[in-house]
């Protein structure tokens, strides 16, 4: 079945199928672009990649740390933060280069033979004191004939894996930097305890420092004064020396002649002995005359005196007898005597020599030793009290050392374990996004791809269809009427793809219902104004107007598909009518609206223009038409 709308450099009628096959394109298109490129990330399975792990694992702490191993588990176990992953095979340098040239793999990651020890060398440097930190680097290979997107997914995901361990070593490494913090705080709060313990002891020392020079200056004072007594002891002591000697050389003496007294005795002692025997023999005959005196014969007086003479002989004779006896007795004795004096003589002048002049010596001595314990003890008075100001000067300084360090040990940061864990993992990540990672292109990406497909959509219908009848020339109709006239069929059509086009994405992207009819009230004014525009186009312009029309679609796409385009082409972007349609689609505003509106009220008009201006023609045309 035919209908009433004239095909572009045809005779042929348009028919129905014509119509549907205009209207279906965009929605085709669109679908097929939005099922491609929208949530790529669940289907990661659908891609292999290899894994080539030449790392050599170091020891630390006498402990393997196999990092490179550690990042290729990571990679096959895939991220908490993603719905599924690639497809992993662990594999060796021959097998992934071959399998990436035969199309196996999609990409290749290269885990070097350093990874582990450049992956901790920063860590190693800070608990080493020194040292050179690396940064550990993977290689992520894809194959020269690979797709457009597929390196941006696997580097994308080896960036996250390498960023990620990344995280977890800065994390060890700092949560033992703020581990070593509250240790160092701990430490130089003991310090400091120490110091303040160190002052008060410093306090104390100087507090008895300061009774020593008293004491010492009374010990110098007594010294000396022990000194000069001892000094007085000596020479008391050498004249009891020099006394006992002269009583030494006395009892010599008297040892000697009570020596020689004993030898002039026991000489004398035969005389004594025949002198009391003489007068035993007198005292015998004077008792004999006593006794025999006759009173008659001689008087009695006479006989009374013999007998008185012979008691005085008797009595005398007794004292001879033993005076006679005390020589042989005495002279041992005083021999005895002699020798004990003799003896003590000895002992005197060993008594002075040794013993009184020792100690005498000895109390020198001690005078000196005093002398010098005075001047000793005077020294220690002053040593002492530099010493006590010493101390004090001490106990001042460590005082002041223990408020330092007092001081240091609360300026530094102290952490629990839980707090340090927590305060590293922030450290390690300081920043966070919610941008979401299912899409390849942003969520811009849905509206850019709907633009477009309904602007070419546009285009479309006026590769059918003529932008004006071709008897506008002759037509009785207004030229705005001919105008609406062909353009009634495009922007009905135009408004079906837009709505169609919005219910393939709805199946697919799944947009809240609100969003979605901006979405699709946005769409469905797109495509009228697109066809509006596109037959403002081919009527203007003709056969250009179409490679322009192509064009644009050309810039549409490639200034919404990335920020980094040059300034003029940005420019020229935004200039051209898919970006009020984009910016509306993105989120629905009334900016966009009405741009697009103006858009179709003006290209209406210029359409306008071109058919008033081709109702204008020279005989020469008519003839050539006839």
């Amino acid at each position: 079945m035919t209908l009433p709308i004239e095909r572009a450099r045809s005779r042929k009628p348009v028919t129905w199928l014509t119509i549907l096959g205009i209207l279906l394109l965009p929605a085709a298109i669109g679908g097929i672009l939005v099922a491609a490129l929208n949530n790529p990330t669940e289907r990661l399975d659908t891609m292999t990649a290899a894994i080539v792990n030449l790392d050599e694992p170091v020891t630390i702490d006498d402990q393997l740390t196999p990092l490179g191993r550690q990042l290729a588990s990571g990679l096959v176990e895939g991220s908490d933060e993603l719905d599924s992953n690639l497809t992993w095979v662990i594999s060796n340098e021959d097998d992934a280069a071959e399998g990436l040239a035969d199309g196996t793999y999609q990409a290749v990651i290269t885990i070097p033979e350093d990874f582990s020890a450049a992956a901790t060398s920063s860590g190693q440097a800070i608990s080493d004191g020194g040292g050179k930190a690396e940064k550990a680097t993977i290689t992520v290979t894809t194959p020269d004939d690979g797709l457009v997107a597929d390196d941006l997914i696997t580097s994308q995901i080896a960036n996250v894996a390498a960023s990620t361990m990344g995280t977890m070593l800065t994390e060890a490494t700092t949560e033992n930097v703020l581990v070593g913090f509250t240790t160092i705080g701990d430490q130089i709060g003991d310090a400091a305890d120490g110091a303040l313990e160190l002052a008060n002891g410093a306090r104390s020392a100087a507090d008895g420092a300061a009774t020593i020079p008293d004491g010492a200056t009374k010990l110098a004072s007594g010294a000396g004064q022990l000194a000069t007594g001892a000094s007085s002891l000596a020479s008391g002591l050498d004249t009891i020396a020099g006394k006992t000697r002269e009583a030494a050389a006395g009892a010599s003496q008297i040892g000697s002649g009570l020596t020689s007294g004993a030898a002039a005795l026991e000489a004398q002692a035969p005389g004594a002995a025949a002198l009391a025997s003489g007068t035993t023999e007198l005292a015998a005959g004077i008792n004999a005359l006593a006794q025999s005196c006759d009173p008659l014969v001689f008087t009695a007086a006479y006989c009374d005196q013999l007998t008185e003479l012979a008691a005085g002989a008797t009595a005398t004779e007794a004292g001879v007898s033993q005076l006679a006896t005390l020589p042989a007795a005495i002279a041992p004795q005083m021999r005895q005597a002699g020798t004990g004096a003799t003896q003590l003589a000895g002992g005197l002048t060993q008594l002075a020599n040794e013993g009184i002049g020792q100690s005498a010596a000895g109390a020198r001595s001690l005078a000196t030793g005093a002398t010098q314990l005075s001047g000793g003890a005077s020294d220690l008075a002053t040593g002492t009290t530099e010493l006590a100001s010493g101390l004090d000067t001490l106990a001042t300084g460590t005082g002041d050392l223990a408020g330092g360090l007092r001081t240091a040990s609360d300026s530094l940061p102290s952490f629990s374990d839980q707090e340090s864990t927590s305060l590293a993992s922030v450290i390690a990540d300081p920043v966070s996004t919610n941008a979401s990672t299912n899409t390849i292109f942003g969520p811009t990406a849905i509206p850019l791809l709907t633009a477009v497909v309904l602007w070419f959509g546009g285009l479309a219908s006026f590769l059918v269809m003529r932008a004006h009848t071709a008897r506008t020339l002759t037509s009785r109709r207004s030229s705005a009427a001919l105008t609406l006239r062909a353009f009634a069929p495009a922007a009905l059509i135009g408004a079906a793809q837009g709505l169609l086009v919005s219910i393939v994405v709805q199946f697919i992207a799944s947009y809240e219902i609100g969003a979605w009819w901006v979405f699709a009230g946005t769409a469905v004014l797109a495509g009228v104004v697109f066809a509006a525009v596109n037959q403002a186009l081919v009527a203007l312009f003709g056969g250009i107007g179409r490679w322009v029309a192509a064009l644009v679609g050309v810039i549409a796409v490639a200034t919404g598909l990335i920020s980094t385009v040059p300034d003029w082409l940005a420019g020229l972007g935004a200039a051209l009518p898919t970006a009020p349609a984009f910016t509306g689609l993105i989120a629905g505003n009334g900016s966009a609206v009405a741009a697009l509106v103006v858009w179709g009220v003006l290209s209406i008009v210029a359409t306008t223009l071109a058919v008033t201006l081709r109702r204008t023609t020279s005989a020469k045309a008519v003839l050539a038409t006839a």
